[in-house]
């Protein structure tokens, strides 16, 4: 058995300290991470670099190999891998990003830690550390010294310090393990204190950090492994510096095999950042929303009372020019792989409501340490202003067409949730005539809502107004407050998606052809709304089923990606893919039974 992968898979394991993050495969490689941030140039591509799995990886490949195991250290972000030889030699491989709190600041460095430990037999070992640059443009050139190897990725060059034999590392030449060997890849500077103590200690503090995190989630009684597990991957997904949420840590991996619907994720979705706030919101884990809401000021403040895009960078960049990736084949060489998305310059009006959504609750929350008075009032007014502007213009829709543009349902409903709420943030304020306006502007959307988007025919509610056509998103509808699960167009309208979206287990998006055709994968998060739409029409044990069997297609890291092959199961489209993550959160919080039954 061979301990480079043939091909890539989704068997991945993230790890991260919400400043890097990287993606170690089955058997110990590190296959893809970004520098100096999650958009940044992936210096390890493995993931997407087709045939040449043997560059742009971080393997320890053991001699012999026959078989591997791997596992979180319980409630962390650090990951055990062990591997054992066909003689019984085994190794064992501790991966993470530093995390933890030190000279009054969280230390989150540009940088990757690997230990590496004998455990059984004679083990011997070769460590194949071969960056690229310039999205695998080429393997980058090095440099070294006695104790430490410069990798010259870039601009910014990295240093690997460790007490391997520097020689065996450069050389990959194969050597006997005969004590614990540590990693350090970080920034090109000196690297203060001896290696081994200093990254045993950091080991030590990032594993009480994610533990101490993990203890002040409010998690349901029952699938609490699996909410741990999504909640540590949501944080991670969060870029510190700014309160960013990426909505996924890669770039191309295809929603279907050879369909070319590719696209770079690793940017900040406004829509797919509520969702995530919203589902860590029902944990308790205010740290994460606190630092978004930050990140959101910034952006309307950019905006000047104008259109909000629907994407911008971690840093706030609104300029996501896409292009091509030539040099990388792509995952299992499906190319092309693309950096930068263009979504960014489409118009969907759904932002509003999903900006003044979260906003809301820092007007009400007396845990959070800066409450939100009528200055930032001011702010979400102006918000407010585009969304009644908007909402009965057409827009390229929350799936992102980028060919044709309706008026959606789903972005007017967004635009009614928006007025609303903005009128019950005026009421908390005393502001009675504001309350008043604002109220006003949501029942005409409503009415408009009401009038235009349902489809006399069949019976529904369609996915535009004035349509025909279904999409999961109506289900929302409930969530957003719109409707209440025993209002009978609602009851039609969930009929009718069963009927027309639903494949066994699994939700499409819509059924009719876009930009690239008919869709030929599952969207997971549809799937979660489906449970969720059972479970409020009293079908709870359904409900229930097909939770579990959805917990039963993630990956043996417990994630799951953006879409599923509803034939075979397989995972496909970006990882770990925060809506789907949110999805498990969201349901097991809504399905699990209460801690009063065993209380």
């Amino acid at each position: 058995m061979t301990q480079t992968p043939t091909h890539s898979s989704l068997e991945l394991w993230p790890v991260g300290n919400c400043q890097v993050t990287g993606l170690i495969d089955e058997t110990g490689g590190l296959v893809w991470g970004c520098v100096p941030r999650v958009d940044g140039d992936p210096v390890f591509c493995a993931l997407l670099n087709g045939e040449r799995q043997h560059e742009g990886v971080w393997r320890i490949e053991l001699e012999g190999f026959a078989r591997s195991t791997q596992q979180y250290q319980r409630n962390t972000a650090v990951l055990k891998t062990r591997l054992e030889a066909e003689d019984g030699s085994a190794i064992e491989i501790i991966d993470f990003a530093p995390r933890f709190r030190r000279s009054g600041r969280m230390y989150r460095p540009v940088a990757f830690v690997r230990i590496v430990r004998p455990v059984a037999g004679t083990p011997r070992i070769t460590v194949n550390c071969t960056p690229m640059k310039n999205y695998g443009e080429a393997v980058a050139e090095t440099t070294n010294g006695t104790n430490h190897i410069r990798y010259l990725v870039g601009q910014q060059a990295l240093r690997m310090t460790t007490d391997a034999p520097v020689g065996y590392v450069l050389e990959k030449r194969t050597f006997r393990l005969e004590s614990d060997l540590h990693f350090f890849l970080g920034p090109d500077e000196p690297f203060g204190g001896n290696v081994g103590r200093e990254t045993e200690t950091m080991l030590e503090l990032t594993d009480h950090y994610w533990r101490h995190w993990v203890r002040g989630l409010a998690t349901p009684m029952e699938w609490q492994e699996a909410v741990i597990r999504a909640a540590i991957t949501l944080k991670i997904c969060q870029h510190e510096e700014t309160g960013a949420i990426v909505a996924a840590l890669t770039t191309s991996i295809p929603e279907a095999p050879g369909s070319e619907r590719n696209w770079d994720y690793r940017f900040c979705w406004i829509r797919d950042a509520y969702y995530t706030v919203q589902a860590l919101n029902r944990l308790g884990a205010l740290d994460v929303l606190e630092k978004y809401l930050a990140y959101l000021r910034n952006i309307v403040d950019n905006a000047k009372g104008g259109a909000v895009q629907p994407l911008y960078s971690v840093m706030g960049e609104p300029e996501l020019t896409e292009s091509f990736a030539q040099h990388l084949a792509g995952y299992r060489g499906m190319g092309p792989v693309r950096k930068g998305n263009a979504a960014f310059s489409q118009v969907q009006h759904d932002a509003y409501g999903q900006i003044v959504l979260p906003t809301v609750q820092a007007f009400f929350d007396q845990r959070l340490y800066r409450l939100a008075g009528e200055a930032d009032f001011d702010s979400l007014e102006q918000v407010g202003e585009m969304a009644w502007k908007m909402h009965d213009q057409p827009d390229a829709g929350l799936w992102e067409f980028r060919t044709r543009q309706e008026v959606h349902t789903y972005s007017v409903l967004m635009s009614w949730a928006a007025c609303g709420r903005i009128a019950t943030v005026a009421e908390r304020l005393g502001l009675i005539d504001k309350c008043e306006f604002w109220r006003d502007r949501a029942a005409k959307i409503r009415a408009r809502i009401e009038e235009d988007a349902w489809h006399e025919e069949g019976q529904h509610y369609a996915s535009a107004l004035g349509g025909s056509h279904l999409d999961a998103s109506l289900l929302q509808m409930i969530d957003l407050g719109f409707l209440k699960p025993e209002d009978e167009r609602f009851q039609k309208t969930f009929a009718a998606i069963e009927k027309g979206l639903r494949r066994g287990e699994h939700m499409l998006r819509y059924d009719a052809e876009d930009d690239f055709g008919l869709p030929e994968t599952a969207f997971n998060i549809c799937t979660f709304w489906l449970m969720e739409a059972l479970h409020l029409a009293g079908r709870e044990e359904e409900a229930r089923a097909l939770f579990e069997t959805m917990l039963s297609h993630r990956t043996k890291s417990g994630l799951l990606s953006e879409d599923l092959d509803f034939n075979n199961g397989e995972l496909w489209g970006n990882f770990p893919q925060t809506y789907s993550l949110v999805g498990i959160i969201n349901c097991a919080t809504l399905l699990s039974r209460p801690w009063s039954v065993i209380r």
